[in-house]
């Protein structure tokens, strides 16, 4: 499943010797070789040129990375190399000691998978897009390079293209040099010292806008770049106003000026990931760029991207891992420093985190309760290990984990901190060992026990109130207790805040707040005895701690009867991850978490919130309710659904939050009428526009439903000529319940490498339906022999890179069917088929979300 490997103990014997000090790379996507004769494939292969300098520190053999149809030529300090030499993406060379100049000139491949150098073609007026993808070893795909974390250089990019297209890097704009023809060249100044992965390229017929900011270290020159049939929805204001709110908070908290001379944004299509912090030339997916009618979440959750990508320029770009091992300080931090600067830049610092415990920390639960979760400083023995653990224990687990750490050694302990890790080590590169010693430092704690506890052990600990009342409702005996699965069964330190909350006036209000550091299986708490018991008592109050907890039977009742009275939101948010997490153990009724659901959420001021609970109802019907209990539950959501649409405030939040809520949850002849009018202009409720994405939204789930076809899809597309609807065009066709839509879905997923990868994920996240069983039958065997053609790299899989596989992989796992008979039978022969790692896990994963959803039923139907 990686074919181009690296080891880390291979890493390390290269960085052992040698030490690089620059790269000079040339890029020509001209369509031209290097004696300006056309290429066979202009439109598919570029030419890459890679002169690096470095010091070998006593002779030694060695190599460099490159992933690339061919070689045109080698040479070391002017001697050419025998290219023949080059095999499996590298090319072997001996030096002795001393300063060294490595060129190596290639053809290469563009990209359809989004690693790489990735080529797109917009169909809303054919006009040519590229960009870049490096992390995690992918830099090698567009030059020549030692690619790992610690070999740092300067990089100095010149570029050849068409004149007309706009070209951005790593250092500020430049203006290009006409050479020949329409083409011209762009050659910009040096970086300063970066790791490779955060090289980056942007080429195309871009739209892009000029801006500057004041920053500590003088102006900083900016711009936005996006596509030209999308530059309408280029809301630059609030994208550029959430940038300079997040450079004046982390200039001023992290005590050093933004290190890059310059910083350009660019939304670019087809992209795998949220964003990427290549240094000063940031890449956003460009559904950011928001077409069609979005809530506050979706706005603060973009916000909350931008801060993240900005972070991580001093957190992994200034200083960076020295290997993989410390993926985690790159993420974890920019996670968790991205929150903490909305929240000095909101007005209600707590409704940012309520934000993140509401839309990520379920993420790292979910995670770190599989039979796969790692430490959050986890073992990346090689590439693929880091592909694996690129998770949600990796970000949300790990910001979680370093808002503890806040709390354990306070705020302005660990800011100053690391002011004082920036100052040490910029430019380098650190291991966990070097935080820990700046912390420890400025905090004057011990944290070698706090690092072993909470970053080298996997696992989440369960924390519920042990205590003891009086006659009068006083606490005579109050303890946290503590527990840990026992295949993790780790007990950690926590710092955590005890909330007691009472109903005052209606309102659930917080009346007392302890905060204490508990240890060990129980932990007495003094300050509790002699209170009255509240009609909340909530653990983990404010969310300090990484934990699920429980809820005592009085409180429970109160959360159910009076959620939507509860005054903060980060409660709420507490109370509402509880009730999920109780829900996945089967402790809380999958009909009782809908009831909660629908009778709370038309209060919750949280959007993401909203969306979360919205889709977690539907999720717990779908997984955890028996299935003689489906029907039901399906039309409790419908009717919960519409009930909530109809009481909205018009041109609300809220309105479209439950109008999408509506759409993904149709299933009666009543409901179809509903959307079935909304696609014709009917019966629109009043303030809600069905726009673009709304009406495939909609268009969607009718598909799924058999109630439209090829025609009413194909209709929609020429309304809505862009990638995104093409992408969306794709999903409808792959719901449908028809077993010749189904086997074309099928032969595209897995028999077609040209098939982009934002189509392609599409494609797999829409192909299993409940309800489609005849049309469905035979596909789960398909989905194993997928797996070990996979495997094997077997046909297509060859070809189609991790991000492609692993959607594939996830998605096409027969989750609505996936019995007690279906896991006996993938156990039984996952006992005789070879598998790699990677596709172990994945069904490892699949499996268990699998069982653990047969256990909740068999728990809900007890419980009637």
């Amino acid at each position: 499943m990686f074919p181009h490997n690296i080891t880390r103990d291979e890493a390390q014997r290269r960085s052992a010797h040698l030490n690089t000090d620059s790269y000079r790379v040339l890029v020509d996507v001209s369509g031209a070789d290097p004696e300006g004769n056309p290429l066979a494939e202009p439109e598919a292969t570029f030419v890459s040129s890679s002169t690096v300098r470095f010091q070998a520190d006593e002779s030694v053999e060695s190599y460099i990375d490159l992933i690339a149809d061919s070689l045109y030529s080698a040479s070391l300090d002017g001697q050419a190399l025998d290219v023949a030499g080059f095999a499996n993406s590298r090319l072997g060379f001996s030096v002795d000691a001393g300063w060294h100049e490595l060129t190596v000139v290639g053809l290469c491949r563009f990209s359809r998978s989004g690693q790489g150098l990735h080529r797109f073609v917009d169909p809303a007026d054919h006009k040519v897009y590229l960009y870049t993808q490096f992390e995690v070893s992918d830099a090698r795909r567009m030059y020549a390079c030692f690619e790992q974390p610690d070999l740092k250089a300067t990089f100095e990019l010149e570029v050849i293209a068409p004149r007309h297209w706009e070209v951005a890097s790593n250092s500020a704009a430049v203006e290009p040099e006409p050479i020949r023809g329409d083409m011209a060249r762009w050659s910009f100044a040096p970086t300063l010292r970066i790791s490779t992965y955060i090289t980056a390229l942007i080429a195309g017929e871009y739209y892009r806008e000029h801006s500057s900011f004041s920053a500590a270290g003088g102006e900083v020159p900016m711009s936005l770049l996006c596509r030209q049939s999308v530059k309408d929805h280029l809301d630059s204001d609030r994208i550029l106003a959430t940038t300079h709110g997040g450079f004046k908070v982390f200039e001023e908290h992290f005590g050093m000026a933004y290190p890059f001379g310059s910083y350009d944004q660019a939304f670019v299509p087809e992209y795998n990931m949220g964003a990427m912090e290549n240094a000063g030339c940031i890449t956003f997916r460009d559904e950011y760029l928001f077409r069609s009618r979005q809530t506050s979440a979706a706005y603060e959750s973009r916000d909350n991207t931008i801060l993240h990508e900005l972070a991580h320029m001093w957190f992994g770009d200034l200083v960076t891992m020295t290997w993989w091992d410390d993926l985690w300080l790159n993420e974890s931090f920019a996670e968790w420093a991205s929150h903490f600067a909305q929240a000095e830049m909101a007005e209600d610092p707590l409704s940012v985190w309520a934000m993140f415990t509401n839309a990520r920390k379920n993420w790292a639960y979910r995670q770190d309760q599989l039979p796969t979760t790692h430490p959050i400083a986890a073992d990346m023995v090689d590439l693929e290990a880091v592909e694996l653990n690129f998770d949600g224990i990796t970000y949300a687990k790990g910001a979680s984990t370093l808002r503890q750490l806040v709390a354990f050694v306070g705020r302005e302990e660990f800011l100053a901190g690391i002011r004082d890790y920036f100052a040490e080590h910029a430019f380098g590169n650190t291991q966990l060992k070097d935080l820990l010693i700046a912390l420890e430092k400025s905090s004057g704690r011990d944290l070698s026990g706090w690092s072993a506890e909470w970053l080298e052990k996997p696992g989440v600990n369960l924390l519920r109130a042990d205590f003891d009342v009086d006659d009068a409702g006083t606490f005579t005996r109050f303890a946290i207790s503590q527990s840990a699965i026992e295949s993790a069964p780790t007990l950690r330190h926590h710092r955590i805040a005890i909330g007691l909350y009472n109903l005052v006036d209606g309102t659930l209000t917080r009346t007392e707040r302890f905060e204490t550091d508990i240890a060990d299986a129980s932990t007495e708490v003094a300050e509790l005895v002699g209170k009255s018991r509240p009609d909340l008592l909530l653990v983990n109050d404010d969310d300090l701690t990484y934990a699920k907890i429980r809820l005592d039977d009085r409180s429970q009742a109160t959360v159910i009867e009076h959620l939507s009275d509860l005054e903060s939101d980060l409660a709420r948010a507490v109370c509402w991850g509880a009730a999920w997490d109780m829900c996945r153990d089967g402790e809380l009724p999958a009909r009782e978490y809908v009831e909660l659901a629908f009778g709370a959420v038309a209060a919750e001021t949280d959007l993401s919130g909203v969306a979360k609970v919205l889709a977690q109802a539907r999720s717990a019907v779908n997984n955890y309710a028996p299935r003689d209990q489906r029907a039901d539950l399906v039309q409790q959501l419908e009717t919960g659904t519409g009930r909530l649409l109809r009481s909205a405030e018009p041109g609300s939040d809220h309105q479209l939050a439950f109008a999408r809520g509506l759409a993904a949850s149709v299933e009666s002849d009543a409901g179809v009428s509903v959307l079935e009018g909304w696609l014709s202009g009917a019966e629109i409720p009043d303030g809600l526009t069905v726009d673009a994405d709304l009406r495939w939204l909609v268009l969607s789930d009718l598909a799924a439903l058999g109630r439209v076809g090829d025609a009413e899809i194909d209709a929609e597309l020429a309304q809505d000529n862009t990638i995104t609807g093409s992408q969306n065009a794709a999903g409808a066709r792959a719901a449908q319940p028809l077993a010749e839509a189904k086997a074309a879905a099928w032969e595209r997923a897995t028999n077609d490498a040209t098939v982009p990868n934002e189509t392609h994920q599409q494609i797999v996240a829409s192909f299993w339906q409940f309800g489609q069983e005849d049309v469905l039958a035979g596909y789960g065997d398909r989905y194993l022999q997928m797996c070990e053609d996979i495997s094997s790299s077997a046909g297509v899989w060859e070809k189609m890179g991790q991000t492609l596989q692993s959607n594939a992989l996830e998605s096409l796992y027969p989750s609505p069917y996936a019995d007690q008979a279906w896991l006996d039978k993938v156990g039984d022969w996952m006992g005789s088929a070879t598998l790699t790692e990677p596709v172990k896990r994945v069904l490892a994963e699949r499996g268990d979300d699998a069982a653990r959803a047969l256990r909740a039923r068999e728990a809900n139907a007890t419980s009637n």
